[in-house]
């Protein structure tokens, strides 16, 4: 019933889009992605800029796209080196393996060497979400290359995350039911660089909890069997995969029921109620945290709550069919995120009844691109302009979009 409801809704958005008529190729889709990074990589340090004016991308500062969004740019990164294998194109594969390559490099001299406690404000890390996002990230390199560094450093930054840290002093994002601190994960420590011990009633956001699960999900598939628990001076660095089942399903089970209703994901919650606010990232993580939970444990209830995630999208969030753009800094990478999970719904999970609606996507984008760069940001309906700056979080929504739903 619920997935009737939802082809009647795309029948009626698709009326009601303006008249595309065009269709995209498998050439289109990684001229999309070639001007992406025509237009925003540094290519002397191998990070992206924020804005296309930029000469260099030189700190958070002065040039440098934030360090969260540069894992997603990252990420659209190891789907294009999956994809070109995929094709069977060694040439483009072999380039696309020496982009990921490099970016990792690259990312790694930026941001304080991967050392996740250095909590410096420019190059570091001082933001619990802004270390997980990298650990999926991390994660996903030993999925594509069974790379033991990127395992080793996924296990510590999200141990880092969860245990807090000596050096830095936190006590870490795990809001502990057994300390009294209410359960899921806390979004930040403060003061960054002398941080109390969390309250209860400290900020506990949706983008910090359902990253968390898609990591623990990730690494319950990655650590090897025997491994149990590692030696170290500060915190643990490796765990059992029962262990990253466990949390993923106790942090998956608080969040979802405090955070979600009927697919609807609040931002986060301080002392009282949720904080509804829509953003599509959220919705994302939510779905794709459900969708790696269904995968693991065959449970279908994960998988109708990840449909229901993806309807509250389509149903409320959209306006004439096409993805929600917001304004603030950063928030043009939400549809990028949106189209990574959305991936794992669609084609991991068998939900393909969305492929017309992200094919309209994609043709508006397509349509509106900016044809100077080949660029096209969020809202599909225009070049991706921002404030009259050409900005790089918007533009990264449709090459992620089309990289990952390959033209047919």
């Amino acid at each position: 019933m619920r997935l009737a409801l939802l082809t009647l809704i795309l029948t009626f958005c698709a009326g009601n889009l303006p008249a595309q008529n065009v269709s995209t190729t498998q050439q289109d889709d990684w001229a999309a992605y070639d001007a992406f990074n025509k237009a925003y990589l540094d290519s002397t340090k191998y990070i992206y800029k924020d804005f296309i004016s930029r000469q260099s991308a030189v700190d958070r500062w002065n040039g440098a796209a934030a360090i969260w969004c540069h894992a997603h740019f990252y990420e659209m990164a190891l789907v294009a080196c999956e994809r070109a294998k995929k094709e069977g194109d060694a040439k483009r594969y072999s380039q696309a393996c020496k982009h990921v390559l490099r970016l990792m490099q690259g990312n790694i001299r930026q941001y304080a060497d991967f050392n996740f406690d250095d909590c410096n404000i420019n190059t570091g890390w001082f933001v619990y979400d802004d270390i997980m996002w990298w650990t999926i990230a991390l994660a996903k390199t030993w999925q594509a290359f069974g790379d033991e560094r990127s395992l080793a450093l996924a296990e510590e930054s999200f141990c880092r995350v969860y245990y807090g840290s000596e050096k830095v002093g936190d006590d870490g994002s795990y809001a502990d039911p057994k300390r009294g601190l209410g359960g899921g994960m806390f979004w930040e420590w403060q003061p960054i660089d002398k941080p109390k011990p969390h309250k209860p009633g400290d900020f506990r956001s949706a983008c910090i909890n359902f990253p968390t699960v898609i990591a623990a999900c990730l690494l319950s598939r990655m650590v090897p069997d025997s491994q149990t628990v590692a030696d170290t001076e500060t915190h643990p660095k490796a765990q059992s995969r029962a262990f990253y089942l466990r949390t993923a399903r106790e942090v998956y089970k608080w969040a979802d029921g405090t955070l979600v209703e009927n697919g609807r994901v609040a931002d986060g919650i301080h002392n009282a109620g949720p904080e509804f606010n829509d953003h599509l990232y959220n919705q994302a993580t939510y779905i794709g945290a459900s969708c790696l939970l269904y995968q693991l444990t065959g449970e279908r209830d994960y998988l109708r709550k990840a449909v229901e995630g993806a309807n509250y999208v389509f149903e409320k969030m959209c306006k004439d069919g096409i993805l929600p753009l917001e304004n603030g800094p950063e928030q043009g990478v939400y549809c990028a995120i949106f189209a990574q999970y959305m991936r794992m719904l669609v084609y991991d999970c068998g939900q393909r009844q969305y492929l017309t609606y992200i094919r309209q996507n994609i043709e508006a984008g397509w349509k509106n691109r900016d044809r100077k760069n080949g660029l096209s940001d969020g809202r599909f309906a225009h070049p991706s302009t921002i404030n009259g700056k050409t900005e790089v979080y918007p533009a990264s929504g449709l090459p992620a979009l089309m990289l990952m739903f390959p033209s047919e």
